[in-house]
């Protein structure tokens, strides 16, 4: 089969096509023929040598895929062959065929093509257990989305919105993002011309928000507890500002806070089967309504996951990049 290899760590430059031998599902999985699949920045952080494959987890890159099951391994009785599935996989996406745990899968939903499917199980399995399951967001509360642009942040205003968010505040760096974040229905803040601080101040008449999600870290960890209102939570996802930060504790406990965080990769089938059977309970007939839909900014073949990686890294694109096979 083709996939995409890290030859070497270093920069988009070092992912390179090769043939490999087509995997074997195991007893609990199934085999995909993969059609698309999703790009992400923790792809970015393993070329980088900062972000590893678990143990016994292939070494190619890729959490995301979409396409068709070519072969059921041993104990898998939802899936057949020939099912459309999209799933959530711990790596080996950039190629022609993946091994998927059968209990990460999911149905394409309706209404999405395979590559818009293949945009879906990363983030939105990251937005669901963060947002929902830790941030415990209920109708009614106010929240702040960090990266509005991203995937990450697509995903999020747009299941704050369809769970009845009564306000979100997002951050992005440019005027054109801002007014993205804009149409999804959320308030955008470009950062870089205003202080996201007082915007949220301003707009919530001192109050706050109830929630944060954050990508960034380092700095805004202090900046984002300002941001919240009374026993506020804030989560997180991300350390593209550094993993190190010295806060003042006072206002956590003062307005009883709560400070959490997660990764998603690591964790084990169960964990991640529970997650995708809430999605499918709760998020799955939001797209057959069209309430919600993953962003896809490029479409790019498998062979050019280089260029893909050029692009999420200079921040080029609104919502996701999707390879094509």
């Amino acid at each position: 089969m083709l996939a995409i290899e890290i030859s070497t760590h270093g920069g988009p430059e070092v992912l390179r096509p090769v043939e490999r031998p087509r995997p074997n599902p195991g007893a609990g999985d199934v085999l995909v023929r993969v059609e698309a699949a999703g790009v992400n920045r923790p792809d970015i952080l393993q070329r980088l040598g900062k972000y590893p494959p678990p143990p016994g987890v292939s070494d190619l890159p890729g959490l995301e895929i979409a396409g068709t099951v070519a072969a059921a391994g041993p104990d898998v009785s939802r899936w057949g062959e020939g099912d459309r599935v999209c799933a959530l996989v711990a790596g080996g996406g950039y190629a022609e065929y993946c091994v998927a745990p059968a209990a990460q899968c999911l149905p394409i939903p309706e209404g999405l093509d395979v590559v818009e499917a293949a945009a879906v199980p990363e983030t939105f399995f990251t937005v669901w257990t963060n947002l929902f399951q830790r941030a415990r967001f209920h109708k009614g509360e106010l929240v702040l989305v960090h990266g509005g642009t991203s995937g990450i942040g697509t995903t999020a205003i747009q299941l704050a919105r369809a769970f009845g968010a009564a306000a979100i505040f997002t951050t992005s760096g440019t005027d054109e993002k801002r007014a993205a974040c804009d149409r999804l229905g959320a308030h955008g803040i470009n950062y870089r011309t205003e202080d996201f601080v007082q915007v949220v101040r301003e707009e919530t008449s001192g109050r706050g928000v109830d929630v944060v999600l954050d990508i960034v870290g380092g700095d805004y960890l202090q900046r984002n507890i300002d941001c919240l209102a009374l026993h506020g939570r804030l989560v997180q996802i991300g350390l593209l500002g550094g993993a190190h930060a010295q806060i003042n504790l006072t206002p956590l406990m003062q307005r009883r806070l709560t400070l959490t965080g997660s990764t998603l990769r690591t964790r084990s089938v169960s964990e991640k089967s529970a997650i995708a059977r809430e999605l499918e309970t709760h998020v799955w007939p939001l797209f057959a309504s069209r309430q919600i839909a993953p962003v896809v900014d490029r479409r790019l073949p498998l062979r050019e996951a280089a260029t893909a990686h050029q692009l999420l890294e200079r921040g080029d694109i609104i919502g996701k990049v999707v390879l094509t096979i």
